[in-house]
C-alpha cells in the first residue's frame, strides 16, 4: 500500500503541474502528460518558476528544487504511463473529456494500478463504474494553487475499496497535505459552500445591488475574506464556475443552484478570467480594472 513509487498525472495546466510539482518534491517519479509538447513545456515552466519562488522564499533548497525537476518526465502519449502505479486526472472540468482520458488510461496503466480524478464536483461513483476497475477509483481534489494550499478533499466512490482509500491518503499525507474526507455528492464540501456564494456575488452584480468593486471590497472588510468572490472567481476560471454550478443545479434539482445568467454570458464571451486576460477584471493593463 504505501510502495508507490510512480505516479502518472494527466494534464500539465493549472492543477496537473501543480500536482506533478508536490509529488516531485515529495519524491515520487511523475509521468507528467498533455495533449501537445506546447502545453508540456507549458506546464514545465511554470513548475521551473514556482520551485524557484520557494528557493527564494526558504522554502524547499536548491538540491531539492533540482532534485524534484530532475523526477519529472514529460510525455505526450499515455504509452509512457506503462510503468504507472497512481494515475491522477487533472483534466478540464468535463465529464465527456475525463471519462474519454479514463478510456485510453485503462489501457495503458497496469492492471494493478490506482485511478484518481482531481474533479471538483463530478460523481466519483460515476467517473468510477465508466472504468475498468471502480474498485480502485478515487476522487482526489486538490486546491488551486496545489504547491501552497494545505488541503485535500479524499472522496470514495460507492465501489471504492479500503486499500485505494489508505493509498490515497498515505500519498496526501506525503505531500505534507491535509485530509479532509467528503461523501461524494455534488460539489463535495468546499465547492458547494463556496461556488454559489460566488455565484451570488454575481447575481449581486447582475441585479446592480453593488459594482465589482464594491462587492469584492464589502467581502474583504466586511468579512475578512483575504479576496473578493468576483476576484477570486477570476482566478478559479469563470468556465469552471460555471461547470460546477451546473454540476449543483443538474444534480440537486434545486432552483437556488441555478447559474446566474451574467456568469453564463461572460463564459460565453470568452471573458473567463485571469487565464484569458479579462472577467469580472480587465487584466490586460498594469493592473486590473472591473470590467462592470
Amino acid at each position: 500500500m504505501t510502495g508507490i513509487r510512480t505516479i502518472g498525472v494527466i494534464g500539465a495546466g493549472q492543477m496537473g503541474n501543480g500536482i506533478a510539482h508536490v509529488c516531485a518534491l515529495a519524491g515520487f517519479d511523475v509521468v507528467l502528460n498533455d495533449v501537445s509538447a506546447e502545453r508540456l513545456d507549458a506546464g514545465i515552466k511554470t513548475i521551473q518558476r514556482n520551485m524557484e519562488r520557494q528557493v527564494h522564499r526558504g522554502m524547499i533548497s536548491v538540491e531539492q528544487r533540482d532534485a524534484g525537476m530532475r523526477r519529472i518526465k514529460p510525455v505526450t502519449t499515455l504509452d509512457a504511463f506503462a510503468d504507472v502505479e497512481f494515475a491522477i486526472e487533472a483534466a478540464t472540468e468535463k465529464e465527456a473529456v475525463k471519462r474519454a482520458i479514463f478510456d485510453e488510461v485503462c489501457l495503458k496503466v497496469p492492471k494493478t494500478a490506482m485511478l484518481a480524478t482531481n474533479t471538483s464536483s463530478i460523481s466519483i461513483t460515476r467517473l468510477g463504474a465508466a472504468t475498468d476497475r471502480p474498485e480502485r477509483f478515487i476522487g482526489l481534489h486538490f486546491m488551486n494553487p496545489v504547491p501552497l494550499m494545505k488541503l485535500v478533499e479524499v472522496i470514495r466512490g460507492l465501489a471504492t475499496d479500503q486499500q485505494t482509500y489508505e493509498t490515497a491518503v498515505h500519498i496526501v499525507e506525503r505531500l505534507n497535505k491535509h485530509v479532509t474526507n467528503a461523501e461524494d455528492f455534488p460539489a463535495f464540501i468546499v465547492n458547494r459552500v463556496l461556488m454559489p456564494m460566488i455565484n451570488e456575488a454575481v447575481y449581486t452584480l447582475y441585479e446592480g445591488v453593488g459594482t465589482v468593486e464594491s462587492i469584492d471590497t464589502a467581502m474583504k472588510l466586511g468579512a475578512n475574506h483575504p479576496m473578493g468572490p468576483l476576484e477570486l472567481a477570476d482566478f478559479i476560471g469563470l468556465d469552471t464556475c460555471l461547470s460546477i454550478m451546473q454540476v449543483l443545479h443538474d444534480g440537486l434539482a434545486d432552483t437556488k443552484y441555478r447559474p446566474c445568467p451574467l456568469l453564463v454570458k461572460y463564459v460565453e464571451a470568452g471573458w473567463v478570467g485571469k487565464k484569458a486576460g479579462r472577467g469580472f477584471y480587465d487584466y490586460r493593463g498594469e493592473k486590473p480594472v472591473p470590467t462592470r
